[in-house]
């Protein structure tokens, strides 16, 4: 028995319960993976989430060990269409914030340890859930058998293939999107050094990424006849056929080949049950919002939750998170529309005619400020 079992140990569910554990609320986490993800996976911090973050105390150990971009730049051809600065977006964090999820799940995952060592639980696989009105009922395996936990609250944080998601029955409305993408990480010989780079090709967008321990990522806009794209050397190829640099496909680390799909929940609050991050909601990764918005439901919801434990109605309050929450996911995915829109293969006259506008629209103060705070999801 628990004040609040959450499900899923990523970096939402482990900023989740953070945030309820700094409070006095005791939480068990449920993790079905035996041990941390080990890829590198999502790695952009927005400011807002970054903000939040700090909330828990570990804000300031991620700015040490990632890299804050403060700057994006976008080349065709050789040269620089345009710039974007982020030192306007925020007072303390005026960045996007380059690290690792690893990492950042390490992180987080030691902050909650420092709370209550015993509240993470791995490899323990959730298999049915019941809620009678008063408290929920979960039913999970693990290597050591059969176990019974019960809640007053359950907070599902596992993911796109939600299993608290299907068992609650929850509806959700989705979108594919013909766009993919092959990414990769490899050393770094740029010279772009912090910087975000967009290359605007004819063939599909590239975008280019610093990470920590002299590393960048790249990904690339697969077209329709891309499909043996899949390793680091056909990556190599069409970096230099798409932007002129060479990368060292023996340095490659990480691979990954990804399609893109929106989803979002009719509801994230069922009785007593609410979703958060990606169980609730899937975005586009072009952008890097989806980890984010997670973190910034969590946010919105820890308060509410800490109140139903203290014995508090919340019943309005949590009307208005499902839905200010929901409306933010929505936002996120038109913003990832337009992300991936720009960034389509283009025959050279709309090409040519994209790039100037892009170029004429960043050279206009305001508007480059206000697209600055938009794609650093202000």
């Amino acid at each position: 028995m628990t004040d609040v079992l959450i499900i899923g140990a990523g970096p939402v569910g482990l900023f989740m319960a953070a945030l309820l554990l700094q409070d006095g609320v005791d939480v068990q986490i449920l993790e079905q993976r035996s041990a941390p993800e080990q890829h590198s996976r999502a790695i952009g911090i927005h400011p807002p989430a970054l903000a939040a973050l700090a909330g828990t105390g570990v804000a300031d150990d991620l700015v040490a060990e990632g890299i804050p971009i403060r700057r994006g730049v976008a080349l065709a051809d050789g040269k620089c269409l345009a710039h974007m600065s982020f030192a306007g977006v925020s007072d303390r964090f005026p960045f996007i914030l380059s690290l690792p999820q690893r990492r950042t799940e390490a992180l987080l995952e030691r902050r909650v340890r420092e709370l209550d060592d015993g509240a993470l639980h791995r490899g323990v696989r959730l298999t049915r859930l019941s809620d009678d009105g008063a408290r929920v009922t979960v039913e999970a395996v693990s290597g050591c058998g059969p176990l019974r936990y019960t809640a007053p609250l359950v907070i599902a944080a596992d993911g796109v293939r939600s299993t608290v998601r299907a068992l609650q029955g929850v509806a959700s409305r989705a979108k594919e999107y013909p766009d993919s993408y092959l990414m990769g990480d490899f050393a770094d010989h740029t010279g772009f050094g912090p910087d975000a780079a967009l290359f605007l090709a004819g063939a599909g967008i590239v975008e280019s990424f610093p990470l920590p321990g002299q590393l960048r990522r790249w990904v690339v806009r697969l077209g329709a006849d891309d499909t043996t794209g899949d390793d680091a050397r056909w990556l190599m190829r069409c970096v230099r056929e798409r932007t002129g640099l060479d990368i060292d496909a023996g340095t490659n680390s990480m691979l990954s080949r990804f399609g893109v799909r929106t989803r979002l929940a009719r509801r994230m609050v069922t009785g007593r049950v609410a979703m958060i991050g990606d169980a609730a909601h899937e975005v586009s990764p072009i952008g890097g919002q989806g980890m984010n918005l997670g973190w910034l439901d969590a946010a919105a919801l820890a308060p509410i939750v800490s109140a139903a434990v203290r014995g508090q109605d919340v019943a309005v309050a949590l009307n208005t998170f499902e839905r200010t929450r929901r409306r933010a996911a929505a936002r996120a995915a038109r913003q990832a529309e337009i992300n991936m829109a720009l960034g389509r293969p283009l025959a050279d006259g709309l090409l040519a005619v994209r790039n100037r506008a892009i170029g004429g629209v960043a050279a206009v103060p305001a508007v480059n400020a206000l697209i600055a705070r938009r794609f650093t999801m202000h």
